[in-house]
């Protein structure tokens, strides 16, 4: 079974978290911000991935702590569970609409972290979350699971569209690119090693 589970902890945050990759999209998530749990239920829903994220932060500074660290413990989890990468399908890629918005979404599981992030936010602000931890938290996830992941958002009107339509096509090619390929022997590279 593809699976992590662990407990991280520092002076700002403090974050139990479960991670299934061969699941059903099944959720059990409370990080204090009611705009991130809504973006990982739509990745967990639409990746097919078992997801508990249970959080405490310091949101008297205000959400920016908690967003990353869940961003970093996301990312851990899933390079955990997804282990040495052998016999995966390691690329993909998803167009995904959301009303007036049109996310493209681009990944690589490959071990080598990259990001591109080519976004622009309407609004500053979704109710209370800063349109700018979007990037803070896939950055944080990118660089604590080793992928290469390319976000472009070719058009968009609505900050939440926009949102959920990256969040959307991201547990889409996260999902697409870790499906086990019995065709692909070992590592899928040609240099024997990812």
């Amino acid at each position: 079974m593809r699976a992590c589970k662990f407990t991280r902890t520092t002076n700002e945050t403090e974050i139990d978290i479960s991670l299934v990759i061969d699941g059903t999209g099944k959720t059990d998530i409370s990080t204090g911000v009611g705009f991130l749990d809504h973006m990982l239920n739509l990745w967990a829903a639409h990746g097919l991935f078992d997801l508990t994220i249970h959080a405490k932060g310091d949101f008297h500074v205000d959400y920016h702590h908690t967003v990353e660290d869940v961003g970093i413990c996301l990312g851990m989890a899933f390079s955990r569970a997804m282990g040495e990468l052998k016999g995966i399908r390691r690329y993909a890629f998803q167009i995904l609409p959301m009303e007036e918005a049109l996310a493209v979404v681009a990944i690589d599981l490959c071990n080598r972290p990259f990001f591109v992030f080519q976004v622009e936010f309407p609004t500053e602000k979704v109710g209370a979350f800063d349109t700018e931890l979007v990037e803070e938290f896939l950055r944080a996830m990118v660089v604590n699971s080793g992928i290469t992941l390319h976000v472009k958002v070719e058009y968009g009107k609505n900050s939440h569209h926009i949102s959920e339509a990256i969040f959307k096509a991201l547990g889409r090619v996260m999902d697409k690119a870790s499906l086990l390929d019995r065709r692909v022997k070992g590592v899928p590279s040609t240099k024997g090693k990812l």
